[in-house]
């Protein structure tokens, strides 16, 4: 076990480099750097590669994972927990990549690096029809990638199952359609209500350095460790952890809007407390990450949603922000900065969304994808469908590709089968957050006085510290005694917006 280990973390050392090279292209890299960074990622994914199909060249990883197919042929030799797990987990992405190329491995390294920084520039410049190439090249590559992993209905399957082990199209579908209805049906309620909540206007010029300055106060209150983590700015905010004790977030920032930045802000945040989180001695096996894309999501919005859009978390810190920016908050009653705060109205931009049709921007990005991938429709005629589809689902349409098509990173990134991720986090955090209601029952007094501690260190002893120790699905009943159950979010995304729109 001990030899795995040592190959192991060569594998991790190496991972962390990439994505740092991928941190750095983000944020500091200039334009012109985009080519040879490409070729860069590119040769060090190949590398990654070699290692990781090399890891059974001499049987070690076969014969350990017999060990785990078969107890009763090894009673004496049964493998502790962690190594059960560690096996398990390598086992998984080992068959996977082994199905692929090194030359196909390198190809999707390189495209993609160099498309995400096309996207910035087609974004800028709402000109979808210039990454449009870059766009059709990513999705013949994925479906290559599908093919070569083989599949039994739909090449999507694959692309999801990494991100959401063991999710498919088919279940994925069920879920978001149960939610596309309860959704829609709220929406029309509170489209109905005679409560009508004013946006908040602002005339003001917010300095981006104070802006930062309220971020990182926020960031560090609820657990943040700056010693092990940085903050800078991107086009699309981010998390990513090198290490538990280097973790960087990004995030944007607007001068007119001094929110704009603080739902990015502490969304990477909740990303960031899990990674830094997890067990230090976890680092270069599997049990350094997270369990999957849709727990980590969970634990983003967690903390953007029921506790940063919480009344109690704002008693806390809107005094603060009026402190910051006392015009025009310092005219602005807290009760009315809330229900501002809270207020239902579809918009163009996922993640501006407010809770209620946040999940309708996933489902269209997710209906979308899963046709791509099945060849239902073209990448040229995305503007038009997308458009169509916001038409349909929130009423309302993009006036342009930046606001529209171009808005997200992710196909850029070749991150197919993400998005659902985002809608599944949402389900678990509700659950999760349902329990941890029921063990602190004094939850709301704690996060009003600025007390964030213990609920930091719930999390950390019933999700961070856990790696990749059991499933997501294992890791869900372990926490609150049932499978993933849509019915908490339903719950609470219904008393909430009742009590707001008196419905």
């Amino acid at each position: 076990m001990e030899q795995l280990r040592q190959r192991l973390l060569e594998i991790y050392h190496l991972n962390s480099i990439l994505a740092i090279l991928g941190w750095d292209r983000d944020v500091f890299m200039p334009c012109e750097g985009a080519q040879a960074r490409a070729a860069k990622i590119a040769y060090l994914s190949g590398l990654l590669h070699q290692k990781i199909i090399s890891l059974d060249s001499d049987g070690l990883l076969s014969k350990l994972k017999e060990r785990l197919g078969q107890p009763k042929v090894y009673p004496a030799k049964k493998l502790p927990t962690e190594d059960m797990a560690i096996v398990r987990e390598t086992w998984r992405s080992f068959k996977r990549e082994k199905k692929l190329t090194e030359d196909f491995v390198k190809e999707l390294a390189e495209t993609t690096s160099q498309a995400q920084m096309v996207w910035a520039e087609s974004r800028k410049k709402a000109d979808f029809k210039t990454f449009l190439p870059w766009l059709e090249k990513i999705l013949h590559l994925k479906k290559k990638e599908a093919g070569m992993l083989g599949y039994d209905k739909s090449p999507y399957d694959l692309l999801l199952d990494y991100y959401e082990p063991g999710m498919t199209a088919e279940k994925t579908e069920k879920i978001l359609n149960d939610l596309k209805i309860s959704l829609s049906d709220l929406l029309k309620k509170i489209k109905r209500s005679k409560v009508k909540i004013p946006a908040l206007k602002t005339k003001n010029i917010f300095s981006t350095e104070k802006q930062i300055d309220f971020n990182k106060k926020v960031a560090k209150k609820i657990g943040f460790n700056f010693d092990c983590g940085r903050m800078d700015q991107s086009v699309h905010p981010f998390c990513v952890g090198f290490h538990p004790n280097d973790v960087r977030i990004t995030t944007r920032y607007d001068e007119r809007d001094p929110l704009y930045s603080f739902g990015s802000t502490i969304h990477e945040a909740g990303h960031a407390l899990y990674e830094q989180g997890i067990l230090p001695r976890y680092f270069g096996t599997p049990l350094g990450e997270g369990v999957s894309y849709g727990i980590h999501e969970s634990q983003s919005r967690l903390w953007e949603n029921m506790i940063g859009k919480s009344f109690a978390f704002w008693q806390h810190f809107y005094p603060i922000l009026k402190k910051e920016f006392p015009t025009p908050f310092g005219e602005i009653s807290l009760e009315k900065f809330y229900c501002s705060l809270n207020s239902v109205k579809p918009s163009l931009i996922r993640t501006d969304a407010d809770e209620v049709t946040y999940n309708l921007h996933v489902i269209l990005r997710f209906e979308i994808e899963r046709d791509l991938m099945e060849g239902k429709i073209a990448a040229k005629d995305l503007p038009e469908i997308w458009n169509g589809k916001m038409k349909k689902y929130l009423g309302v349409k993009p006036p342009n590709d930046r606001m529209g098509i171009l808005q997200d990173v992710h196909w850029a990134m070749g991150g197919i089968g993400y998005f659902p991720t985002y809608a599944l986090g949402n389900l678990y955090a509700a659950q999760f957050y349902d329990k941890m209601k029921k063990d602190m029952p004094d939850i709301e007094k704690k996060i009003s006085g600025g007390n964030f501690g213990e609920i930091k260190s719930w999390l950390g002893e019933n999700i961070y510290s856990k790696g990749k120790l059991q499933s997501a699905d294992e890791l869900t009943r372990a926490i609150t005694g049932e499978d993933l159950n849509p019915k908490h979010f339903f719950s609470y995304i219904e008393n909430k917006y009742t009590e707001i729109y008196k419905l």
